[in-house]
């Protein structure tokens, strides 16, 4: 459109004027996509509402207000609850992530009417001139029109080079800008652009869910929603054809069985649990992306980190600038000033050299002007004259890659090389090695300022660089640095550190962090195969010279060992492997791109808040974990009765209102209590076996004694209304006996549990008897329960034993066998 009537020159002076803008937003090119994952509120109240088994719930209610049984209803405040407690929670979860993207949402400098505007990514148009610097990401298809800079595709391409782009040059949205800089033309926008119509082929896939305790839940579910239909079909048939009983009688003993294999309140707990963990950690400034994330990082066993940002402050300084052999250092000063105002690199690097520089020629210039009348003065004002020479002109640049780990400059009066020294000297690096190794072993990142002779610095180094001087760089070691590895060392949670600079240096930077086994390092340029990869991941806890493929691996590498791993970072250059982790965190001061790829984010930059995060996830999953075994002792004694009931023809014994008591009591108020108590243990073992073992024992006793029970009741002609009262105490008591179990060790916070809870199922049982379908028990049938909930106690702790070592039994059969395959 505009791209024949406005010349280039334009374009980079002064870019779009406020009316070519606005009628852009009018034909509709704007940097704006429908596309969202995140559901309106309108879809978060119908999703809450038309659930499955809220329509069987309807159809319960509807049949028991037929009948007229509506004391039987009282599982409706529970079900209408919870379904509110659902919107609500979706809701403000929608507003926080709303928030969220606000705080996170990508910006833009864009060049309008000849001046510089940040603005959002979204309120930029077609034809736009933007500026790309290093870790900028590319929100929309450009061309280059003046400048270089390097870019990174993985997450397009997953190759993770670095691709230079000048004049002319393609620029993909959702790729990364690592060093340089220039202006771009927008060609492509909002949906039209190629990260848009990426994003939309994705969210067309879906997304498996990641977190296991929801999977096994959503699993659970999806199988009892199988087979209640056809199981209280059968029970209706036989209670009201088979047995003759009163189509009322026929659909509350249905209605009941239904209800106890609906496990209505586990979602209610589990979204509640992440949700309180979700605004504890907001108070600590922790922002989860998504609340399930929470689950995989209180599961991970090896939490790799960068050094930079991590370990040591984001911050970085320049030490000293220290002359290699005879180089004069006002020369060499003089050198870098001009070198760092050639290449057009922003990372914290150069910045560090262009502050220190600019302190040393303020300085300079203070003494000078402040005395000038003895010798050493006009020596200094000598210095300070060379100091402040004109500069010298580039004639070509070359920015920083981290394939390279050098950046080059070509001056009239020789080509200049500055980074890492290994990769400088190359097979020559052994001839300064001892120069520089006092400082490495400090924990310093040396950098060197090397001569080339040779006449090409872009392509392979093929001469001999003379070394001229070293730029010492310090990053101060957070103070909560070694409080924050020894959390992680107490709770079996190894540490590797995965970083670009020296091996040695980041070694030493661990080792006064407190990470064990520091000494452990590698230089990762020396893994040239996956197989050298996979090798070093467990042996190593310190990798040096790590490219961002590299990460990437390492993690594979961690992942295929068997471990959960969690990758902390804050560049572009940790993209990959945080992609790729079980769980990815992120530095707010770090880049954009890092904070949006992240589920975790550290809005202060602060990783000591990492505990926290580890902290409340395990309080969270253990706590569901632990809750969840009550939920499921009703689901399978209702499931297992009901089979009993079509097997024995016999009428399902219980009444909805009694199920909703015992409910009440021995499963949602615990649950709900304990899943507040604080809870660090590490979370071991599967989700679905652990709870299905802890629950099946009282489950199978539950049946066990009501079935008793019920037979006992036809053979000594107890009316059923006794029988089924004397089922529901019995119940209660079996779901004491579980509640206890695992609460152990008791304290008082879970002895006021206890006491309260039975305080409210006694209230309940005599003061609103008839609400919950409590008769009076004749004397054979008070006798018969006190009888029965003896022998549950012995049951259910001799089931427990039996079923704990049959568990124990087959898993000591599997490790044995393992090895063998």
């Amino acid at each position: 459109m505009s791209e024949n009537r406005m010349p280039e020159e334009k374009h980079i002076l002064r870019g779009l004027s406020k009316e070519e803008v606005e009628e852009r937003f009018i034909e509709g090119f704007v940097n704006k996509t429908d596309i969202s994952t995140e559901k309106s509120a309108k879809e978060i109240v119908k999703s809450n509402v038309f659930t499955y088994f809220n329509f069987i719930f309807l159809v319960i209610t509807i049949l028991l207000c037929v009948v007229g049984s509506f004391r039987n209803l009282t599982f409706l405040p529970i079900i209408i609850g919870n379904t509110l407690i659902g919107i609500i929670q979706e809701l403000r979860a929608k507003k926080v992530l709303d928030k969220m993207s606000l705080l996170n949402a990508p910006h833009a400098i864009v060049i309008r009417d000849g001046e510089q505007k940040k603005i959002l990514s979204e309120q930029l148009v077609k034809d736009d001139v933007i500026l790309l610097a290093a870790g900028t990401q590319i929100c929309a298809d450009a061309v280059v029109l003046e400048g270089t800079i390097q870019v990174n595709e993985s997450l397009l391409t997953g190759e993770a080079d670095e691709i230079e782009k000048t004049p002319g040059s393609r620029l993909m949205s959702g790729s990364f800008v690592v060093s340089g800089e220039c202006y771009a033309r927008l060609e492509k926008v909002g949906k039209h652009s190629y990260i848009s119509r990426l994003t939309a082929e994705a969210k067309a896939m879906g997304n498996e869910e990641q977190s296991e305790m929801i999977r096994s839940i959503n699993q659970l579910v999806k199988w009892i929603g199988i087979v209640i239909i056809p199981i209280g079909i059968i029970l209706f048939w036989q209670g009201y054809i088979v047995n003759g009983e009163t189509f009322q009688k026929s659909i509350v003993s249905m209605v009941a069985a239904i209800i106890g294999m609906i496990p209505e309140g586990l979602y209610l707990l589990t979204t509640i649990a992440l949700a309180l963990g979700t605004m504890r950690l907001a108070k600590r400034h922790v922002l989860l992306h998504d609340m399930k994330s929470i689950e995989a990082l209180a599961r991970v066993d090896v939490l790799c980190v960068d050094k930079t940002g991590t370990i040591t402050e984001a911050g970085m300084e320049v030490a000293k600038i220290v002359p290699a052999k005879d180089a004069e250092n006002t020369f060499l000063q003089s050198l870098l000033r001009d070198y760092a105002s050639a290449v057009p690199d922003n990372n914290a690097t150069m910045e560090a050299i262009r502050d220190y520089l600019e302190r040393k020629g303020k300085d300079k210039d203070r003494d000078s002007d402040t005395d000038t009348d003895n010798d050493s003065n006009k020596d200094k004002t000598a210095e300070v004259q060379t100091f402040m020479a004109a500069r010298r002109k580039a004639l070509e640049v070359m920015p920083f890659t981290s394939a390279t780990k050098y950046s080059g400059v070509v001056f009239e009066d020789g080509k200049y090389l500055l980074g890492a020294p290994e990769f400088v000297m190359g097979n020559a690096f052994e001839e300064i090695a001892d120069e520089i190794r006092e400082y490495t072993k400090k924990g310093y990142r040396v950098l060197l300022l090397a001569k080339y002779p040779g006449s090409d610095i872009k392509g392979t180094l093929t001469e001999k660089p003379e070394p001229l001087g070293y730029v010492i760089l310090s990053n101060p070691i957070r103070e909560n640095a070694k409080k924050t590895f020894g959390y992680f060392k107490t709770q079996g949670v190894a540490v590797k550190v995965i970083s670009g600079d020296n091996p040695e240096t980041v070694s030493e930077v661990a080792r006064c962090a407190g990470i064990e086994h520091a000494e452990k390092y590698v230089d990762a340029g020396t893994l040239d195969t996956d197989e050298k990869i996979y090798d070093a991941a467990d042996r190593y806890t310190v990798f040096g010279r790590v490219t961002p493929k590299q990460k990437q691996k390492l993690v594979h590498a961690l992942q295929d060992a068997g471990h959960t791993v969690a990758m902390t970072g804050d560049g572009v250059n940790d993209i990959l492997a945080m992609k790729d982790a079980d769980c990815s965190v992120a530095m707010a001061s770090g880049s954009e791109a890092a904070a949006q790829a992240a589920q975790v984010v550290l809005l202060d930059s602060d990783f000591a808040h990492m505990p926290d995060v580890v902290s409340e996830g395990r309080q969270v999953v253990n706590n569901v974990q632990r809750s969840a075994s009550l939920f499921l002792v009703k689901n399978i004694f209702s499931l297992l009765m009901a089979i009993f009931a079509v097997v024995s023809t016999i009428t399902y014994p219980l009444e909805p209102a009694q199920i909703s008591l015992i409910s009440m009591f021995t499963i949602g108020a615990p649950g709900f209590l304990l899943a507040l108590e604080p809870n660090r243990n590490r979370i071991e073992g599967r989700f679905l076996r652990k709870v299905l073992l802890k629950a099946f024992p009282a489950g199978l006793t539950d049946v066990l004694i009501v079935g008793s029970l019920v037979v006992c009741g036809e053979v000594f002609s107890i009316p059923a209304s006794d029988v089924a009262t004397a089922s529901t105490m019995l119940l209660c008591v079996v779901g004491f006996m579980i509640l206890i179990k695992i609460s152990h060790p008791m304290n008082k916070f879970k002895y006021g549990i206890l006491i309260f809870n039975i305080a409210g199922l006694l209230f309940c049982g005599i003061c609103l008897n008839q609400l919950f379908a409590m008769s009076q028990m004749s004397k054979i049938s008070i006798l018969l329960m006190i009888v029965f909930a003896f022998a549950a106690e012995s049951l259910f702790r001799y089931l427990t034993i039996g079923v704990e070592g049959i568990a124990k039994f087959i898993s000591s059969r599997a490790h044995r066998g393992a090895p063998q395959k």
